[in-house]
C-alpha cells in the first residue's frame, strides 16, 4: 500500500522519526513487529520496526538512522511525500506477560524498537528497568518516552558526557546483576556487539535474554533466506521465526559476518546517490 508521510522530526544527528499513514497496520500491529518499505519502483526493500501506532488516527511511527542509500533517500523525503510500498505488520510479536522484573536494554538506534516493547511490558504489570545508551549525550533518543514507561531508568554514554560512563552491559551488571538482585527477563536491542555483550553478561547470571535481530532482508516472508541466522545450531529466518531470539543461543559472529557482506556495494550505492543528488540540487 502507498503511505503518506504525515510528520517528520529529526531526533539526533542522522536519526529521524516519521509518522506514516497505515490504518490497517496501525490496527493490527503488536510490540516487536516491523514493516518493510520500498520508496519507489526501483528501490530496495528494507525492514523498519514499528516504533509506535495510533489506531484511531490510522498512523504508524518509524524511527530510522541514515546508514545506506535507502535510509538517506528516506531522510530526504518530507511531509506530503509518499512511499510506494508499506507492508506489515511482519514478524512474530514480542511475548508479553507479567514476568516480574524486566530489564529493557537499548543501544543507539535500538532504543526505537525497544520502546514499544518496554511500553507493553509495563502495561502487563512488570517492574521495568530501562537501560539505554549511546556514544554521547547528543545522540540519546527517546529519553522522555522511555522514562514514562519505566519504573527505573539508567542512561549510559561511552564518553561519560551523560549518566553512567560505560556500556549498557556494564551498567546492567554493576547495578542490577550483582548478588541480591533479581531480574526475571532481559530484552536487549541495539548493535550486534552490544547485544552479544549483554547476552554474555546475563548468561553468567542465568537470566533469560531476548534479542531482536535486524539482519539483511529481502522478501520478509521466509522465501528468500537472506535473513537466515543460526540459533542454537539451527538455521532460523529473522523475518518469520523472529525478529526476537534467545540471546544465549544466537551465533553473533555469523550474524555480523552476514551483515558485512555487502558493505562495499552499499558504499558504492550511497556514493552514487549523493553524487546524483548534488547534480540535481546544484
Amino acid at each position: 500500500m502507498i503511505a503518506e508521510i504525515l510528520d517528520k522530526q529529526q531526533l539526533s544527528k542522522g536519526v529521524f522519526k516519521m509518522v506514516l499513514s497505515g490504518p490497517k497496520i496501525a490496527e493490527k500491529r503488536k510490540a516487536g513487529q516491523f514493516v518493510v518499505i520500498r520508496i519507489h519502483e526501483q528501490g530496495e526493500r528494507i525492514p523498519l520496526t514499528i516504533a509506535d501506532a495510533d489506531p484511531d488516527k490510522g498512523t504508524i511511527t518509524i524511527i530510522f538512522q541514515m546508514v545506506g542509500k535507502t535510509t538517506r533517500h528516506l531522510a530526504d523525503l518530507n511531509v506530503g511525500d509518499t512511499i510506494l510500498d508499506l507492508v506489515g505488520p511482519l514478524g512474530k510479536p514480542t511475548h508479553v506477560e507479567n514476568f516480574g522484573t524486566v530489564a529493557c536494554i537499548g543501544g543507539g538506534i535500538g532504543i526505537a524498537p525497544l520502546y514499544p516493547i518496554t511500553q507493553a511490558m509495563k502495561a502487563a504489570g512488570n517492574h521495568v528497568i530501562s537501560i539505554i545508551g549511546a556514544r554521547s549525550k547528543e545522540v540519546i533518543i527517546l529519553e522522555d518516552e522511555m522514562k514514562a514507561v519505566s519504573d527505573e531508568m539508567v542512561i549510559t554514554t561511552d564518553d561519560g558526557s551523560y549518566g553512567f560512563k560505560g556500556f549498557v552491559s556494564q551498567a546492567l551488571e554493576e547495578k542490577y546483576l550483582l548478588p541480591g538482585k533479581k531480574i526475571d527477563l532481559a530484552v536487549a536491542i541495539g548493535p550486534v556487539p552490544m547485544m552479544r555483550s549483554v547476552s554474555e553478561v546475563t548468561k553468567k547470571y542465568n537470566v533469560h535474554t531476548v534479542v531482536s535481530l535486524n539482519s539483511i532482508m529481502v522478501d520478509a516472508t521466509g522465501m528468500c533466506g537472506a535473513c537466515r541466522v543460526s540459533v542454537g545450531g539451527k538455521t532460523q529466518f529473522v523475518c518469520v521465526d523472529g525478529p526476537e531470539f534467545d540471546g544465549h543461543q544466537v551465533d553473533f559472529k555469523g550474524l555480523m559476518d552476514r551483515l558485512c557482506i555487502y558493505l562495499g556495494d552499499e558504499k558504492q550505492s550511497i556514493d552514487h546517490y549523493c553524487s546524483c543528488t548534488r547534480q540535481v540540487t546544484g
